[in-house]
């Protein structure tokens, strides 16, 4: 498959059925509302639903530091209640969260204390009793490891023990426990979130092992191939609904000339899978997945904002009054989800400045930044802010974004960038002045590092700002 089912920065994914309908939730890391929960019956087509963690009693505010915050979640549904667990990096332990809806209130956490590490799972037995598995960070307990649960408290029953560490590749992690016929299987991500990503599998007949690997490991991996999706791992099998089973799992599409770059982050894919002599064998083209077009217009009818809009460190802060009128005092982002794009947005900037951004982290932006009398495109790469070209603009400006596919060049007729990013303000006459077209690689994880992707959005420098309307265009 070479198309997301989820696109832009949405890794980590984690799948469960109830009934005829499938959820999925997605690592979140810095931004605020946290882990996306979204809703499909065909397991193609998804809506956005809401977040499992929306309040500051779930999510604690945070510098918004690149790469910190939410890390993998499970999804899982029993007796008609939802289960989320995660890592907050920031804090020790796993936490758990529930609701009866998936689109909300869900709980405040639940700490399970002495499990440091991250990518916790949960699974009950044909006793009923919850296991807790996850990437364990301890000095004494380091690799895959489990314990019997009190989910309602988060008590452990017994002592933790290590379960299986892989095949041998780096970064055993993202572990999922099932029970199939009789069988314990135990799934992990291997090989890093990079280039040398994959997914592996043990079984045991008890949950305590010992397992075994399956003889056909890695299950998934596209290393060493040039096939357009990479990175491809972290995976959660599902029973479907007419007893076929099927795999998530993540990927990233880099572009450019080697060693490539991705910029939107990684991307949530699906595939089939098949059980043969009592091992799950993936079929990436079970499941034909058609581009989509993600445009969208927001011109803030209501005080309450779409599920799309989060924030690094805490969540969005705006004050609306009236339709159009949302005032904003800090970031409000939204993901870029496609290789080719158009963004606009129209701000009023009378009451302070601000900038419309397609970012990385707060070290790796290109952006236009609006303070009522002028407009200033400007790259940020690192440490290295370079203040571009200046042109004069009132208090309210409309100012554009575009992620353009870059001309070939040399001498196999390639594009050595991802992309190009294109900086303009929009005149009263439509005309385009275009301010910048810069190198999309510098906005990518191969440069900047880590673990997101792409947002899109404005971030108000000083004072307060006005958005009156965003729109996001797929395509150029």
């Amino acid at each position: 498959m070479t198309v997301p089912i989820v696109p832009g920065f949405h890794p980590d994914p984690s799948i469960c059925r109830v009934g005829d309908t499938y959820y999925l939730a997605n690592s979140s890391f810095e931004y605020v509302p946290g882990v996306p929960i979204r809703r499909s019956t065909d397991l193609v087509t998804w809506e956005l639903v809401g977040h499992a963690l929306t309040r500051p009693s779930q999510l604690p505010p945070s510098e918004g530091a690149a790469n910190t915050g939410i890390y993998a979640p499970t999804l899982r549904h029993r007796d008609g209640l939802f289960y989320v667990v995660t890592t907050n990096i920031l804090h020790p332990g796993q936490l758990i969260v529930t609701a009866e809806d998936p689109a909300g209130p869900w709980s405040d956490p639940v700490p399970v204390p002495g499990c440091d590490g991250i990518d916790p799972d949960l699974c009950w037995d044909d006793a009923g009793v919850c296991h807790l598995t996850w990437a364990s960070f301890r000095p004494d307990l380091r690799g895959i490891a489990s314990v019997p649960i009190d989910p309602a408290t988060g008590a452990t029953l017994a002592e933790p023990r290590l379960l299986w560490n892989g095949t041998g590749l780096a970064a055993p992690e993202g572990p999922h426990l099932y029970r199939v016929d009789g069988w314990w299987y135990l799934l992990l991500a291997e090989g890093g979130t990079e280039r040398g990503h994959a997914i592996t599998i043990a079984r045991a007949r008890a949950v305590e092992g010992p397992y075994e690997p399956a003889p056909a490991n890695p299950i998934l991996t596209h290393r060493s191939t040039t096939h357009p999706v990479q990175n491809t791992g972290h995976g959660d099998l599902v029973e479907c609904a007419d007893g076929s089973w099927a795999l998530v799992y993540l990927g990233v599409r880099p572009r450019g000339k080697t060693p490539q770059f991705h910029v939107n982050g990684r991307e949530t894919f699906l595939a089939g899978v098949d059980w043969v002599a009592g091992w799950p064998v993936v079929d990436e083209d079970r499941f034909p997945v058609a581009p989509a077009d993600h445009s969208f217009t927001d011109t803030f009818p209501a005080a309450e904002l779409h599920p799309r809009w989060v924030a690094p460190g805490a969540a969005p802060r705006t004050d609306w009054t009236g339709p159009g009128e949302l005032v904003l005092t800090r970031a409000l982002l939204t993901r870029a989800l496609d290789e080719h794009w158009t963004a606009v947005a129209r701000l009023d900037v009378s009451r302070g400045t601000a900038a419309f951004v397609v970012r990385i982290d707060e070290r790796h932006w290109y952006g236009l930044t609006a303070d009522g009398a002028t407009v200033t495109a400007t790259v940020a790469i690192g440490p290295a802010v370079h203040p571009v070209t200046t042109v004069a603009a009132g208090p309210v400006v409309s100012l554009r974004i575009r992620a353009l596919e870059p001309p070939p060049s040399g001498p196999f007729r390639e594009a050595a960038e991802p992309d190009l990013v294109e900086l303009s303000v929009l005149r009263e006459d439509d005309r385009a002045e275009v301010l910048g077209t810069f190198d999309g690689r510098y906005l990518s994880t191969e440069v900047a590092a880590g673990f997101t992707g792409r947002m899109i959005g404005v971030e108000v420098r000083d004072g307060s700002a006005v958005l009156h309307e965003f729109g996001y265009s797929t395509g150029r």
